[in-house]
């Protein structure tokens, strides 16, 4: 049997051909992060097809969720491949496709502008403009730092992500309360979105600001992240529109299969359309 080591010089090599690959960086840091959970749960044993699995075991018994499992494997199976320890994979959980959402993470537009009213109610402007903004374009909140002055400016922000380029359009109010906003912090070019410092927001800042509202809001902690933001946008986008395709090039999907989990309904919402079939006697 074959058995192998993970070292800091392989994870900085397999880092940089990631950052080669054009992946985006809180991409390279989740996998770095969940090859370095699978480390130090080796503590310091080798490395071989059967600890893999045992982990992946673990995993499991620890509750993780079977989505949250995979995406850990498909880091470390994506690894082993750089290092050529194919012998070292192993397979996906098989997850049956799932036909509805679960209404305790679904955040409801009622819900989303209770949100914003605190934020504005509390003095939080900029944590309120840029939850407006996700949430009236789709974009990922690693989109955010494109939203810039100049493409307020133009109506518009281009979008590079994943070697892809895409354009995502501003409304009009929204470009309006932007640049009444910049000009109240004096920001004359580049990113919107700044710390105090003049600094990007992360990804984890966005995420913790917006918990904070949660108990005066009155809205479940767990509907309250980023991407539900972008989830609003798209099951309004399509409410209005019933175009899927047109969805999906908006919210930059590759596969149109991957935007109807965005479109998933509730249990109570389908139960609700099964009684209104009007098929019982």
């Amino acid at each position: 049997m074959t058995e192998h080591q993970i070292n800091p010089e392989q994870l900085a090599a397999f880092a940089q051909t990631l950052k080669n690959d054009e992946k985006a960086a809180g991409t390279i840091a989740k996998y770095l992060r969940d090859i370095r959970a699978f480390v130090h749960w080796l503590a310091g044993r080798a490395v071989n097809k059967e600890m893999t699995l045992a982990w992946r075991e673990t995993l499991l018994a620890q509750n993780y969720a079977p989505v949250t499992i995979n995406a850990m494997l498909s880091a470390l199976n994506r690894f082993f491949d750089f290092m050529g320890w194919q012998e070292c994979r192993v397979k996906f959980l098989r997850i049956q496709r799932r036909l509805f959402r679960e209404s305790t993470k679904e955040l409801r537009k009622d819900e989303y502008q209770r949100l914003l009213a605190v934020a504005g109610q509390t003095g939080r402007e900029r944590l309120a403009l840029l939850m407006e903004t996700i949430c009236a374009t789709g974009i990922r909140v690693s989109e955010v730092p494109y939203i810039t002055i100049e493409a307020v400016r133009n109506g518009q922000a281009e979008i590079v992500l994943k070697g892809k380029i895409r354009v995502i359009l501003l409304p009009n109010k929204l470009c309006r309360k932007l640049q009444k906003y910049a000009k109240k912090q004096k920001i004359v070019f580049g990113e919107i979105f700044i710390t105090k410092n003049g600094n990007s927001l992360s990804r984890k800042q966005i995420w913790s600001e917006m918990k904070t509202l949660c108990v005066q809001a009155q809205v479940e902690s767990s509907k309250v992240f980023p991407h539900n933001l972008r989830h609003l946008f798209a099951t309004s986008f399509y409410n209005l529109s019933k175009d899927i395709a047109k969805l999906a090039d908006v919210l930059g999907h590759s596969s149109i299969e991957t935007t109807r989990i965005y479109l998933r309904t509730t249990s109570k919402e389908h139960l609700q359309h099964l009684e209104f079939l009007g098929l019982i006697s």
